[in-house]
């Protein structure tokens, strides 16, 4: 009975106290839900510039709006106006 009492209490031993028992499991699941959120963050990100790439090899309305945001450009038969705060 000694023999047995002696194994159940190294089993329970490792069990919680030695490398891959429970406190193990519990931090690689939470390593794992830290790594599914930045996954689905990146895939939102990814979806976000594929649509974009899309946009601009279809369409020419996506290259002016990026050329007049970003470059400063303006369109034919367009007028610029600029505002001057005093």
């Amino acid at each position: 009975m000694a023999v047995l009492m002696g194994l159940l209490v190294l089993v329970q031993y490792q069990l919680w106290f030695s490398d891959g028992g429970v406190p193990e499991v519990v931090r690689l699941r939470e390593a794992v839900a830290e790594q599914r959120a930045e996954n689905e963050r990146l895939r939102q990100r990814n979806e976000a510039l594929a649509a974009n790439v899309r946009d601009l090899k279809n369409g020419l309305t996506a290259v002016e709006e990026r050329a007049r945001r970003e470059l400063g450009m303006i369109g034919e038969n367009e007028v610029f106006y600029q505002v001057v705060e005093h």
